[in-house]
């Protein structure tokens, strides 16, 4: 859990929330948290979320990395990375500078990357009943 000068190991789970647990609210917290429970609100951090196969978040998650193996239904800001890996299912908006989609992922919805400087460079999805529907946009 620390390294010899007592600091905490980077990328180190830190804090868990169990299969069979449920939080409604909003959750704040720095390093690095696993969830294999449920998650309704409001997700914070600039470190590191992971979403475990058993977990599910309905909300707003906001971060620096997540990594999914579980569902999730809402929108995922990430200032540096979001990997989707099987078995995930994402419904929802993305906004991050890094995505990675992994064989047997399913995400439905939309994905706006962002530069270094935190703007909107590229945006893909689907744009409605127009011609050319399904094309980068």
């Amino acid at each position: 859990m620390f390294n010899r000068d007592g600091k905490k190991k980077e990328g180190e789970v830190v804090g868990y929330i169990g299969k069979g647990v449920e939080i409604n609210g909003r959750l704040s917290f720095e390093s690095t948290v696993r969830i294999d429970g449920t998650v309704k609100g409001e997700i914070e951090t600039s470190g590191t979320l992971i979403i475990g196969d058993s977990g599910c978040v309905e909300g707003t998650i906001r971060v620096g990395t997540t990594i999914i193996t579980g569902e999730v239904r809402g929108i995922v800001e990430a200032s540096k990375r979001v990997e989707l890996k099987s078995p995930c299912k994402l419904y929802g908006d993305i906004k991050t500078p890094s995505l990675m989609i992994g064989e047997g992922a399913i995400f439905e919805g939309n994905c706006t990357m962002t530069g270094s400087s935190g703007r909107e460079t590229f945006q893909y999805g689907l744009k409605g009943d127009e011609p050319g529907d399904g094309l980068l946009q």
